[in-house]
């Protein structure tokens, strides 16, 4: 009998896992093996060690680009593995470790280049991986926000749409995600968090943090609309796929999605998690929000009803429109290519398009 909780991930995912840069046949031949749920991350792990081995030898033949293209489709395999896996903690974190790490030797050789840099926060740091496009700066820059499965290790291609239209890129790893789940949990208010990124920012001469813009996607957009609510200066933000009232859509929820939250809010039982689920809320925050938003909702998402984008939209002071995909999955992942560049788009003309940029002038 088949894995119940494999049946979920291979029926719902494979949109989302190619349209963030794993290959098709990648997809299909490691999920083929896979009988049970604890399978899944060793199975992923395996090809995404090959992909590693693959980026080692083209280092040594001094294939730099090819080097850095392997070990970040490295990064991508590892991560798919180990994003909900959080009943095998141990499993779980040495798998976030090697994607952290495979994305760390790609950076430089990635066209084009990334780096890494910490912000200070409450103590510690979060992680930011920056890339800027090619021209002269200081570039305006979209910070991308991660949701509750996700990490910055997942958007190399959405990067590449920003790039691509001469917005530098920011993909942040924030409370409760990725290289920060094991200092802060899942946290409701995202405002400290934006004022850290933002004073951070303004310390790179390639960047103009008189020009910034948020995307967030699931939960991530949940975290740019509180952004967005916040008085941070920013120019505009998109909210992808992000929930209006977590608590209203968390008891239908997959039973992967409920441990990992549960596990990444520090909830200790099934009853803390709804309380800490009660606490995302647009609630009292919507009309707060004066910067131009864009929404963007599936309206077939298994996650949260595309009603909850129509909502964030009717409440918001300011500029504010939704695209609503009428067949559209959580993400939008399988519709991506309607809804990435124009989103890009979006931004650029709010945030101010470089005059040597690609795209529409």
């Amino acid at each position: 009998m088949a894995d119940p909780l494999v049946e979920t991930a291979i029926a719902n995912w494979e949109p989302r896992f190619v349209a963030n840069g794993v290959d098709g046949a990648d997809f299909a031949r490691i999920t083929a093996a896979i009988a049970r749920w604890d399978d899944w991350c060793g199975a992923w792990g395996a090809a995404a060690d090959a992909y590693a081995e693959l980026a080692t030898s083209s280092r040594a033949a001094g294939h730099a680009r090819s080097a850095g293209e392997f070990d970040a489709r490295a990064a991508h395999h590892y991560h798919f593995g180990r994003f909900l896996f959080v009943h095998d903690r141990d499993q779980e974190r040495a798998a976030h470790q090697r994607a952290v790490a495979a994305l760390t030797r790609a950076l430089p050789e990635l066209a084009p280049p990334g780096r890494r840099e910490l912000v200070a926060f409450e103590g510690g740091h979060l992680v930011a991986l920056v890339r800027t496009p090619a021209g002269p700066g200081p570039h305006p820059v979209v910070i991308l926000i991660p949701g509750l499965d996700s990490t910055k290790e997942e958007f190399g291609e959405v990067e590449r749409a920003f790039l691509d239209r001469g917005l530098a890129t920011a993909s942040l790893d924030g409370p409760g995600q990725g290289e920060a789940e094991g200092e802060w949990p899942i946290r409701p208010d995202w405002a400290p968090v934006g004022e850290a990124v933002l004073a951070h920012l303004a310390t790179q001469p390639d960047l103009d943090v008189s020009r910034v813009g948020v995307w967030g996607v699931s939960l991530g957009g949940y975290y740019a609309a509180r952004l967005a609510a916040a008085d941070l200066g920013l120019r505009a933000v998109v909210a992808l796929s992000g929930p209006y009232d977590f608590a209203a859509s968390y008891d239908d929820l997959n039973p992967l999605t409920q441990r990992a939250f549960a596990v990444r809010a520090r909830a200790a039982s099934s009853a803390a998690a709804r309380q800490r689920a009660s606490d995302l809320t647009m609630a009292g925050h919507a009309e707060r929000i004066t910067v131009p938003l864009l929404v963007i909702q599936g309206q077939q998402d298994r996650l949260f009803s595309w009603h909850e984008g129509e909502r964030l939209v009717a409440e918001a002071r300011g500029e504010a429109t939704l695209w609503a995909f009428p067949e559209g999955n959580h993400g939008c992942a399988n519709v991506v290519t309607r809804h990435r560049g124009p989103a890009a788009d979006w931004l650029a003309d709010r945030l101010g398009r470089p005059a040597n940029a690609g795209g529409d002038q």
